[in-house]
C-alpha cells in the first residue's frame, strides 16, 4: 500500500514497468506512454497537465489497476 502512495513521484515508465495491468489506465484516459520517449521523464502530474486529464481520476484508475494485480497474484 505504501507503494501507491508514491504514485505521484513515480515516472509513468517505472508505473508500467512495475504493474504492467496498468497500461490500460493510461490508455483508457487516451494517454499513450506506452514506448514513449518522454516516459521515464514523465511524473503522473506531469502527464495529466501534458494531456489534460484530471490527476485525481488518473491516480484513482491507476490505483485501481493495481489493486487487480496484486489481487490476481
Amino acid at each position: 500500500m505504501g507503494e501507491i502512495r508514491k504514485l505521484e513521484d513515480m515516472s509513468v515508465l517505472a508505473i508500467m514497468q512495475k504493474w504492467p495491468l496498468t497500461v490500460g489506465a493510461f490508455l483508457d484516459f487516451g494517454l499513450h506512454c506506452v514506448g514513449c520517449p518522454i516516459g521515464p521523464f514523465h511524473s503522473l502530474g506531469d502527464a495529466s497537465l501534458e494531456h489534460a486529464v484530471d490527476q485525481q481520476l488518473l491516480v484513482d484508475a491507476i490505483t485501481a489497476s493495481i489493486r487487480r494485480s496484486k489481487q490476481a497474484r
